[in-house]
């Protein structure tokens, strides 16, 4: 059975540790500014984006990506 993962630079990393690292180096001000979404931007915490991010796509892409490119 061939490791389906292996090139997956996220696997093993929880969207929590994602989004809680992301807000620890750049802030929900940065964040918002990147990705326009409201969680960000109006009253945001971490289960809030959560929430969020599991039901949107398009949105846990972005915040992916630009997790990805802060740890290049």
């Amino acid at each position: 059975m061939p490791d389906d993962q292996a090139n997956n630079p996220l696997h093993g990393i929880t969207l929590k540790a994602i989004v809680t690292d992301l807000v620890e180096r750049r802030g929900w001000e940065d964040l918002a500014a990147r990705i326009d979404i409201r969680c960000f931007s109006n009253d945001p915490s971490i289960n809030s984006t959560l929430k969020f991010l599991r039901k949107t796509d398009w949105a846990r892409r972005k915040v992916e990506a630009l997790y990805l490119a802060d740890h290049e």
